[in-house]
Parts: structure tokens; C-alpha cells; sequence
């Protein structure tokens, strides 16, 4: 009897342990119900690789869905990237889990670009409703590293362009901190066929002000901020194309 009482013990203080320990939510692939059309957006990325052809793959949230929006990178888009076979599976409101969960759900079966440019993990900073935060700098970093191992197994030909999160907010938000911390920490973790680029200076004023000249909402980039990332984009693209 009194070894069942034991195990009994035992088992409920593991259980209790393990309810503790946190859970980093960005390591969980995640589909959403919001906005309404998600899943069709999902679908219609998988129906794009099916049919293959694609050799530039952009994929990330509302800021790569921004080189579709005639107020971003639309222009630049239409001339620069669409005649490359560039393919734009950008979602607005995404964070890691959830395009960890496309990955797995589709969106990269079918196609073997030779790039992948990657900018996720704004949406996993700041803080939740009830202003608790939504992921740690640490756990934001280990969700991207997963994630990007998780397209390397599903596209092991392609180079990864790894862009660090783009600064937001005012120069004295909380998040900017957030932003500076990952960045840090992914810039010494990218491993080989992996390439980190920072660009996020290029935005902001000499005082670290982010002008709303070129981040309306000091969010999403427009035209003149999307120049900027295509610049960076074509710089690293012509290093490993012919």
C-alpha cells in the first residue's frame, strides 16, 4: 500500500513539474482561424508549388506579403523578381509556428527554388492581451532555427537569405530591445547554407528614429522601404547567380 502511495506521489509531482515547465509555443506548428481567408491562402500556396517552376521562394508574414501591395513592393516585384520565378507565400498576422505549420502542411512540396529569403518573427514579439509576452528573445530565436532547419530538409539545394527582424515601433518601444536581442543571436548562430543579413540601420535615421516617411505604421516598409530590402536582396542574390 504504501508503494502505491508513493507511485502515486510521484507520478502527480512529475505532472505538476512538467505543467511548469514552459512551453515555447513558437516550436509548435500552428494553423490560425484568423483572418477568415488563412486557409485559403495556405491553399493557394500549396496549388502554386504543385505546379512547380518556382525558383526564388519568398516566405514569411504581412511584410513579405507587402511585395504583393501596390502601396509596397508591388512595383518592384513586377519588374524585378515575378520574371525571375520568384514565388510570394507571405501571410499577414503569421508568426513562426504558423508558417512552421505550412511548411509542414504543403507549401514547399513540389518546388526546388535556389533561394529562399525568410523574414519571420515580428508578430512573436511584444506581449499577448493579457500583457503577458508572447515569446522571449531565446525562444524566438530557437523557433526560426527550427524553422529553417525544417525548410532545409524539405529544400536541401536551396541557400537560405535569413533576414533579420526589421526594427518597429519608436526608438524607445520595449520591442526594439526584443528586435536587437534576436538579431544578435541569430546573426552567430547561421549555419552553412544559411546566410543572415541585418539590414535594419538602413531604415533608421541617425538618431534610431524610424521615420514614418518610410514605415507609415512603423511596422510595414513602403515603396522606399522595400527598395531598400530589394537592394540587399539582389546583392546576395548576384553572388550566386550566374
Amino acid at each position: 500500500m504504501l508503494a502505491v502511495f508513493t507511485l502515486l506521489v510521484l507520478q502527480a509531482s512529475f505532472l505538476c513539474g512538467s505543467t511548469k515547465a514552459a512551453i515555447n509555443s513558437a516550436l509548435v506548428p500552428t494553423p490560425r482561424d484568423f483572418p477568415t481567408n488563412w486557409m485559403a491562402q495556405h491553399n493557394a500556396n500549396v496549388a502554386v508549388a504543385k505546379r512547380g517552376g518556382v525558383d526564388i521562394l519568398f516566405i514569411g508574414d504581412s511584410i513579405t506579403a507587402g511585395w504583393a501591395w501596390r502601396t509596397g513592393g508591388r512595383l518592384l516585384w513586377d519588374k524585378d523578381y515575378a520574371p525571375r520565378h520568384a514565388a510570394n507565400f507571405g501571410i499577414g498576422w503569421d508568426r513562426i509556428q504558423n508558417v512552421l505549420w505550412r511548411v509542414e502542411n504543403g507549401e514547399l512540396d513540389g518546388i526546388h527554388p535556389h533561394e529562399v529569403i525568410l523574414l519571420i518573427g515580428t508578430n512573436n514579439t511584444g506581449n499577448e492581451d493579457n500583457g503577458r509576452p508572447r515569446n522571449s528573445p531565446g525562444e524566438i530565436v530557437e523557433g526560426i532555427e527550427n524553422l529553417v532547419q525544417q525548410i532545409q530538409t524539405r529544400l536541401p539545394g536551396a541557400r537560405i537569405l535569413l533576414f533579420g527582424l526589421f526594427p518597429r515601433g519608436e526608438s524607445k518601444d520595449p520591442v526594439r530591445e526584443q528586435v536587437k536581442a534576436v538579431n544578435a543571436q541569430l546573426e552567430k548562430w547561421a549555419p552553412g547554407h544559411v546566410e543572415f543579413l541585418d539590414i535594419g540601420n538602413r531604415f533608421l535615421e541617425p538618431d534610431g528614429t524610424l521615420p514614418r516617411s518610410m514605415f507609415p505604421d512603423l511596422l510595414h516598409p513602403n515603396a522606399r522601404g522595400y527598395a531598400i530590402w530589394s537592394n540587399a536582396i539582389d546583392a546576395a542574390l548576384a553572388i550566386s547567380e550566374p
